[in-house]
């Protein structure tokens, strides 16, 4: 692969998109994807995130749009053959190989025969498709035709991968698998760009995400970063909390047991509860971090966006009287 004229993979700044019929898509989108990370874009059905990969692979026009994609300006077309795309319900030609398949996207690409054979075996062994390969498409199952589909995207050789809802249709075993390809091409230094609306899957192997409701990014970020503000401590003790607890956060009675719960990003006041108990010779039986989910960050923003939603239209309203 090329040596990287900058560490961001995708550089995204106010990118737009209105269709006829005054329906915005997008809203003034900017992204940041670093090389060398999963990144998952997440966001409920309609929320724009197909169209944003379409932008970013040339498939739709923007309205508006500034950024680069490894290094270059959107639509480049050299740097687009160092791309590779696996679009949602993609469908392949029923009479094909799953070969077959693999080899057509390596010659779209306009690699030489011998070499494009050559990735085609490799990339439908390593998303276990090898046993299927000369058996046509239209005997597979949605999953082994998912698993086509990404090794279609990797015949190239790409520095970054752009994968739209590549588990649907997936059954669990299929799907960790898939987790695994994603973390080899993660390790082999490979951009990963990945578009779901399934929270848990996105949650377990990406380095960042950001979430975008109604057209626009309502959050970017690591998970540690996205949480922060939610980050607390949960303290279990044997028998009932102390008095002063209250202090430091609240008890709660459990059984035998009592949980304080320390809602803090300040480990010092974390140690202060912890020396102050064993100071009283209270045995501690477990110290646990807790922090939102992905589901909770996700339900909240959604929560909030509908808000401003309602109280704009309101506004509307009354300012219309």
């Amino acid at each position: 692969m090329v040596a990287p004229a900058t560490d961001l993979a995708i550089d995204l700044v106010d990118v737009t998109k209105t269709y006829a019929g005054r329906v915005r898509a997008l809203d003034g989108v900017s992204m940041q994807v670093r090389r060398g990370e999963i990144f998952g874009l997440l966001g409920p059905n309609g929320a724009g995130k197909s169209t944003l990969v379409k932008i970013m692979t040339t498939i739709v026009r923007p309205t508006t749009a500034r950024g680069t994609i490894l290094g270059s300006p959107i639509g480049h077309r050299p740097t687009l053959a160092r791309v590779g795309y696996l679009p949602e319900h993609h469908r392949f030609p029923q009479y094909l190989t799953g070969r077959q398949c693999v080899e057509f996207f390596g010659a779209m690409s306009l690699m030489r025969r011998a070499e494009r054979r050559a990735r085609a075996a490799a990339m439908l062994d390593v998303v276990g498709m090898a046993a299927w390969a000369d058996r046509r498409v239209g005997s597979y199952s949605k999953g082994m035709q998912q698993r086509t589909g990404l090794a279609a995207a990797l015949v190239n050789d790409p520095e970054l991968v752009m994968l739209d809802e590549p588990t649907d249709g997936v059954d669990p075993v299929g799907r960790a698998e898939i987790r695994d390809v994603l973390i080899r091409m993660r390790n082999e230094g490979r951009t990963v760009f990945l578009n779901s609306h399934l929270l848990g899957e996105v949650e377990m192997v990406s380095d960042r995400v950001a979430i975008m409701l109604k057209g626009r990014v309502e959050a970017q970020g690591s998970m540690a970063e996205l949480t922060a503000h939610s980050r607390a401590w949960r303290v279990t003790i044997e028998g009932a909390a102390p008095a002063w607890t209250t202090e430091f956060g609240t008890a709660v009675a459990s059984g035998a047991q009592a949980h304080i719960e320390l809602k803090t990003d300040d480990l010092a006041r974390l140690q202060a509860l912890i020396d102050r108990l064993r100071a009283e010779q209270r045995v501690i039986v477990g110290v646990r971090e807790t922090r939102e989910s992905l589901e909770d960050l996700f339900m909240r923003l959604v929560r909030d966006v509908d808000g401003r939603a309602k109280a704009v239209g309101a506004a509307n309203i009354t300012g219309g009287r």
